[in-house]
């Protein structure tokens, strides 16, 4: 059956190989990728509201499991019904760069070596890079790597021109 007669929904599509998902007209996978974006930010609220609710209703049973365990962070399993409930509260720690560096200075000055208390990591943006003269920029490019992401392809429509 040609197009549209034959057109795939995007429920459909997870079964279709690659390669006939490759082959159907660009129009066609302009509607298709619009009906997926569409259904992935509704996927997204559903999930962000659905997560929300169970917050809502285990939160202070969680809490109160790990505070019996004396813990402010992790994760903690109790029973509901035929369930056992698993809650989770990572623990995020943000540390002060500034502050950081002015204790590396102080180990580093007291003939310690900073690398035994923390990990200390080097960085150039992007930007920075391209702006810097080329002189320097040679002496840094032994040091860089260049790896690509993964591509996007978005299918946008035309302008129609009169």
């Amino acid at each position: 059956m040609p197009f549209p007669d034959n057109t795939p929904d995007i429920n459909e599509l997870i079964n279709l190989p690659v390669g006939e998902i490759a082959l159907l007209p660009v129009d066609l996978l302009a509607v298709l990728q619009r009906e997926i974006d569409a259904a992935a930010k509704q996927m997204k609220a559903v999930t962000t509201r659905f997560n929300t609710a169970l917050e809502v209703r285990f939160a202070t049973r969680a809490a109160k499991e790990r505070s019996a365990l004396g813990k402010d962070t992790g994760t903690v399993r109790f029973d509901e019904g035929e369930f056992t409930i698993v809650a989770d509260l990572p623990k995020r720690v943000d540390w002060d760069q500034n502050r950081l560096a002015a204790m590396v200075e102080r180990i580093r000055a007291a003939g310690d070596d900073p690398a035994e208390y923390v990990e200390i990591s080097f960085k150039v943006p992007e930007r920075n890079y391209v702006a810097w003269p080329d002189a320097i920029r040679q002496g840094f490019e032994p040091a860089r790597t260049v790896r690509t992401g993964t591509l996007k392809v978005m299918l946008e429509p035309n302008e129609v021109r009169r």
